[in-house]
């Protein structure tokens, strides 16, 4: 029980379980979001590249082609007027295609690692910060009476004979 001359810790110790929560929290919710950002593109751009083989059968197939462009962005060139059949430049890019994925993936694997690494650190590093703050205040107010010893402690007098 605490003495009504020791100040209380419950806020200092509720607000550290809030931060620590909350930047945890906050590195996951980014890590969900981040960690299915090269499957999106991939899935996206598989879809443009679907396109693509379909937009060869249409009855404007360069005209098709050309509204795509666009959406290849980087690859464009090559998928669309390189050596070869449409179906094997499109074959190839796919193929380019999951290697990036793959890349991108481990990239981001890493940044998200390193960004947990960093943040745990930095929760470590608060948490022996509040502690010592916690433990230095309660040095400085100390309980009534913790100056005195205990009574166990005292000579007890001898006994006269």
């Amino acid at each position: 029980m605490l003495s009504p001359n020791r100040p209380s810790n419950q806020g200092a110790w509720t607000g550290f379980l809030i931060v620590a929560f909350g930047a945890l929290g906050l590195v996951g919710a980014f890590g969900t979001f981040a960690a299915q950002l090269p499957f999106d593109r991939a899935v996206a751009r598989n879809a443009t590249l679907d396109k693509v083989l379909a937009a060869s059968h249409a009855p404007d197939p360069a005209q098709a082609e050309d509204a795509l462009r666009s959406l290849l962005g980087d690859s464009a060139d090559q998928v669309l007027g390189g050596p070869g059949t449409l179906e094997s430049r499109v074959q190839a890019e796919r193929a380019r295609m999951m290697a990036e994925l793959h890349t991108e993936a481990q990239i981001y694997g890493f940044r998200f690692r390193c960004y947990l690494a960093v943040f745990t650190i930095m929760a470590a590093i608060f948490g022996a910060f509040v502690s010592r703050q916690l433990s230095v205040a309660s040095l400085q107010f100390p309980v009534v009476g913790s100056h005195l010893p205990e009574t166990r402690d005292l000579p007890r007098p001898r006994a006269e004979t």
